[in-house]
């Protein structure tokens, strides 16, 4: 496996969408923060650099355990769909974005733990639903607004945290889910007070820290390959239907209500010929 030097993950550390720190034992802890006011939504060009640098962490033999979170009011509110509602032809490449960086989470070497306070939205839950352990705030909340936006994906990574039945009520309402509703449903492992979350993460990076880097690869490894079916796969099949969904014009009204603030109005036409003729 190619090792990352000091100086790349040092260099993708100045990203403006996020920052990197080492803590721990001989910085053994890598600490990825989430910094892009004011709601650490990301444009096309942050995801891609997000996954770089996860992958990067990933290749480097100093670092044992990743710890990703926010600052600001939330952990993550998803994509910038003020920057796809200017230009919808991006979409091709936030959805690429996307993929690398959930990818990136998933097929880590590293165990990577997601600290999260506030609003936790579609790229937000797509970056839980793809780590290996997931602490709140007791202001956390969790959400997929993708109808409510005319898009579609993070199904599959929000089914790796909850139930078929909850998923199907949450993606269809756009209805949240508080942070003790998610640990009493197993979708999250613990709930501490905000200002205990950043120590809570990093306590318990650091107790999986000292072991064997070498096991925790092949424990992950492992653990990933017993699940039912290919996450990525799953996520490929859902953003597949984005595009479908951006071919219509109730995605391009959703996209737009959202960013004029006001309610939207959709006629319901669709893609497969029935509709508007």
């Amino acid at each position: 496996m190619t090792q990352a030097s000091h100086d790349e993950t040092g260099a993708l550390a100045r990203s403006p969408a996020f920052t990197i720190a080492r803590v721990g034992h001989q910085g053994s802890v890598a600490e990825l923060t989430l910094d892009r006011a004011p709601v650490n939504a990301l444009d096309c060009e942050d995801w891609y650099a997000l996954a770089a640098a996860i992958d990067a962490l990933g290749r480097d033999s100093s670092v044992r355990v990743i710890v990703l979170r926010g600052e600001g009011r939330g952990f993550c509110a998803g994509v910038d769909i003020k920057e796809l509602s200017a230009h919808p032809e991006r979409i091709v490449d936030v959805n690429a974005g996307n993929y690398a960086t959930f990818r990136a989470v998933h097929r880590s070497p590293k165990p990577v733990i997601v600290a999260v306070h506030g609003f936790v939205l579609g790229g937000g839950i797509g970056i839980c639903g793809a780590a290996d352990i997931v602490i709140a705030s007791a202001c956390a909340r969790f959400g997929v607004p993708e109808i409510d936006r005319g898009a579609m994906g993070g199904g599959a990574h929000l089914q790796r945290m909850f139930g078929v039945q909850k998923v199907r009520a949450m993606y269809f309402t756009g209805d949240m889910v508080g942070a003790d509703e998610a640990w009493r449903l197993g979708a999250v492992e613990r709930v501490v007070p905000r200002e205990q979350l950043r120590d809570a993460a990093l306590d318990l990076a650091q107790r999986i820290a000292q072991k064997s880097g070498a096991m925790l690869a092949l424990a992950k490894e492992a653990l990933n390959g017993v699940e039912d079916g290919d996450l990525e796969d799953k996520y490929r099949w859902e953003q597949g239907f984005t595009l479908q969904a951006y071919m219509t014009q109730d995605s391009t009204e959703a996209r737009s209500a959202f960013v004029e603030k006001r309610a939207a109005q959709f006629d319901g036409a669709r893609t497969h010929g029935e509709g508007r003729a």
